[in-house]
């Protein structure tokens, strides 16, 4: 919600050049990107919902520091508060706790689509809050919905039995070095920085540029950000669909990337001229949205048996990272080339994205399934053999002391009831 309003606001505050005001608009990611690993490795020793309470509680008291912050200073130190409140690999821990294998996968698609559909929300309603409660009413609002959180956590969800490693939804310490050396997953975890670098860096100056060219304040642009989006929706959807169903999701979102550059050079010259500005945002969030939605799929089809979790923490704490250098590198470049420099050198994060991206591997139809093998955990060098020789498997690896075993798997020819065989045979 802070994105549309951010830059406008902060012009007003005691101390704000271009530069600090980007720096305050990614020091969330900074804290956040560092803390999502460690705050899930400590919720393995603390418990879950502790963890998650006192992130909130952190995100909570920065957000009241950013609402009661007259300088860019104090804006900058709530800001790195709230992003101490890393619970996001936290939370993906607890789904997999209190869910079985056979459902994970389709819990954890649920929480990412209601990440994706809070942007979509929030970009259209932090405008229209700010003009009703102001920003510093939308830090106060924050504030309020951290202590939601924390009570929906303490009372509306189950608590686990016994918190437990899951390399599926996990981090895995032993497996950062295996994970840090794949070149295809290194070629995600480029992209979702970069993705989230441009996106930082374009709100440091779009709303002037909608301003301009709309003749709207921040806090009416909303008007623009709502048909934009919907248009934005309405092309991604079926752009996934087909490129899944073709099998030429590689094609699609190479030309995601090519379609993010143009309208990041549409920015830049385009203005003041509606319709150019019109098309370019529509390019811009079509992208984005579609980009978002599409790399997660890509890590989980990449990341070796048993190391989603690891691949996926990796991913996340890119995206913040990300977050940080877009807005601080983004600040530094809009004080010395301004809006339309600032938007050539996001065109130019994307161009270095397209060259990464176009030299990937073509995705396979895999995904991850997960098995629980009880007694035939005995014989692991056995199971894992006949378990790879089995239709549609890719790779496993079994964990005996969990007494599970992780398979990547070419969905069009795998039969879960093959796995279920072998297991009862041992």
């Amino acid at each position: 919600m802070i994105y549309p309003v951010f830059a406008a606001y902060a012009r007003d505050l005691h101390g704000a050049t271009p530069a600090r005001i980007g720096l305050a608009l990614g020091a969330y990611g900074l804290s956040q990107g560092l803390l999502q690993i460690p705050f899930g490795l400590l919720s393995d020793r603390i418990g879950r919902k502790t963890m998650i309470a006192v992130g909130l509680l952190l995100f909570g008291a920065g957000s009241a520091v950013a609402a009661l912050a007259t300088s860019i200073d104090g804006m900058l130190i709530g800001r790195i508060l709230q992003g101490t409140g890393a619970v996001g690999a936290v939370i993906l821990a607890l789904v997999a706790d209190l869910t079985r294998e056979e459902n994970r996968t389709r819990a954890m698609a649920m929480v990412g689509i209601s990440i994706g559909l809070s942007f979509v929300f929030a970009i259209v309603a932090g405008p229209a809050l700010a003009g009703i409660i102001g920003v510093s009413g939308i830090f106060w609002m924050m504030v309020a919905l951290a202590l939601l959180g924390i009570a929906i956590t303490r009372w509306g969800v189950p608590t686990p039995h016994r918190p437990k490693t899951h390399r599926d939804a996990e981090t895995v310490p032993a497996l950062l070095g295996q994970v840090l050396r794949n070149r295809e997953l290194l070629r995600l975890d480029a992209g979702i920085f970069i993705l989230h670098a441009i996106l930082t860096a374009s709100f440091l100056t779009l709303p002037h540029l909608l301003r301009d060219s709309f003749s709207l304040a921040s806090e009416e642009q909303w008007v623009i950000y709502l048909p934009v989006l919907a248009v934005s929706v309405l092309l991604m959807v079926p752009a996934i669909v087909v490129g899944e169903k073709r099998r030429r999701m590689k094609e699609v979102f190479v030309t995601a990337i090519l379609v993010l550059m143009a309208s990041q050079v549409g920015f830049a010259f385009g203005a003041p001229d509606q319709a150019t500005v019109l098309v370019a945002a529509i390019a811009f969030f079509t992208a984005f949205t579609l980009a978002e939605a599409t790399l997660p799929s890509l890590v989980t089809k990449v990341a070796p048996a048993g190391a989603k979790g690891t691949a996926t923490g990796v991913y996340s704490s890119a995206q913040f990272l990300g977050i940080f250098f877009g807005g601080g590198v983004g600040g530094w470049v809009l004080a010395a080339g301004g809006a339309p420099g600032t938007f050539l050198f996001t065109a130019a994060l994307a161009a270095v994205w397209f060259i990464v991206a176009a030299t990937m591997d073509r995705p396979g139809r895999h995904s991850t399934y997960v098995a629980r093998i009880g007694g035939a955990a005995a014989d692991v060098g056995r199971l894992a053999a006949e378990l790879e020789r089995l239709p549609g498997v890719v790779e496993v690896v079994v964990v005996a002391e969990d007494e599970t075993a992780y398979l990547k798997i070419d969905r069009d020819s795998f039969d879960p009831r093959e796995v279920d065989r072998v297991v009862n045979a041992m």
